[in-house]
Formats: C-alpha cells, structure tokens, sequence
C-alpha cells in the first residue's frame, strides 16, 4: 500500500528505481508492475541504460492514488 504521507521528492530531481519505491513506501517489485501497467512512467539513462522516475511523475502517481 502507498504511503498516506507525501513523498519529499524534488519535482526536477532523478530517482533510482530504489529511491523512489522508498519514497511511495512500496516493494520495488510492485513499482515495476504498476510501471508495467503504465500506471507510473519512467526514463532510462542513455549511458547506463538504468531506469529512472522523474520527481514530478512520482508526486503525480502519488496523488493520483490518494
């Protein structure tokens, strides 16, 4: 379950796959399935190829499950 406090994320900020299931207070297996499901969009790092979720798309998933 989400967490009911709002995550402190900084809208332009970067966050690891990690990072921001820390922040929505989830399993990094379930992010990858709500992100599968399109649910929540992430973009991937050119060098590294690792997947990253802007700041302002994890406050907009948060709200919209609030």
């Amino acid at each position: 379950m989400i967490t009911a406090e709002e995550p402190r994320v900084s809208l332009s900020g970067r966050y690891s796959v990690m990072q921001a299931s820390q922040a929505l207070g989830i399993h990094r297996n379930t992010l990858q399935k709500y992100t599968d499901c399109g649910f929540i969009k992430c973009g991937f790092r050119k060098s590294s190829k690792q997947k990253f979720y802007l700041g302002s798309e994890i406050m907009r998933f948060w709200r919209a499950q609030s």
